[in-house]
C-alpha cells in the first residue's frame, strides 16, 4: 500500500510545499515565512549535533553491553533524515522532521515499520561465529549467500600486471 503512495507523494510533494509557502505567506508575510524558513534549516542543524551526539553515546553503551544497537542505529538515521527534512525549505517537510526528531515517534515507526523487517549480522568475536540482533530471525549457518573470508583469502597489495592500474603505476613498471 504504502509503496505504491510513495510516488505519487514524491511528485506531489513540491506543490504541496509551494501550497504550503502561499498559505503561510499570505497569513504572517513574505519575510516571515523567509524567517520561518531559515529557523527551519538552522534548527535541524542544531537538534542533529544535539541529538545525534547523545545516540552516539547510546551506540557505545549498547556495543560495550554485548548488544546489537538496532535501535539506534535506526534512530540514527531517522534523525539524520528529519534533519535533511528540516534543512529543505518547506513547511510539510519541516513538520515531518520536526515529528521524527520525537523520540516517541521514532520509536512507533521503530516497532510497527523497521523492527520485524532488519535483519542484522555482525562478527564481534573474530572467529568466524556471527552474534544475531535481538529481533534478527536471520540465521547465518542456513544462510548460502554469506561468504566469510579470512585475512589470508585476500591482499592489499596490487598487482604489478593488473589492467586497472593507473596510468603512473604503469609507467613506473615500464622504467
Amino acid at each position: 500500500m504504502f509503496r505504491s503512495i510513495l510516488p505519487l507523494f514524491i511528485l506531489a510533494g513540491p506543490f504541496i510545499e509551494i501550497a504550503g509557502f502561499i498559505i503561510v505567506g499570505s497569513e504572517i508575510g513574505v519575510l516571515a515565512t523567509l524567517g520561518l524558513i531559515v529557523l527551519s534549516a538552522v534548527l535541524g542543524f542544531v537538534l542533529l549535533r544535539i541529538q545525534g551526539i547523545s545516540l552516539l553515546k547510546k551506540i557505545k553503551a549498547e556495543t560495550a553491553a554485548g548488544r546489537v544497537p538496532d535501535r539506534e542505529m535506526v534512530h540514527g538515521a531517522m534523525l539524520v533524515l528529519a534533519a535533511i527534512l528540516l534543512i529543505i525549505p518547506g513547511f510539510v517537510s519541516s513538520t515531518i522532521g520536526l515529528l521524527l526528531f520525537l523520540p516517541p515517534v521514532r520509536d512507533f515507526v521503530w516497532k510497527h515499520f523497521v523492527r520485524n523487517r532488519m535483519i542484522v549480522a555482525t562478527s564481534a568475536n573474530y572467529s568466524g561465529n556471527f552474534y544475531q540482533g535481538q529481533n534478527s530471525p536471520h540465521n547465518p549457518d542456513q544462510d548460502s549467500n554469506i561468504i566469510d573470508i579470512d585475512p589470508s583469502d585476500y591482499t592489499t597489495t596490487p598487482s604489478k600486471n593488473s589492467p586497472w592500474r593507473n596510468k603512473d603505476d604503469q609507467n613506473d613498471r615500464n622504467v
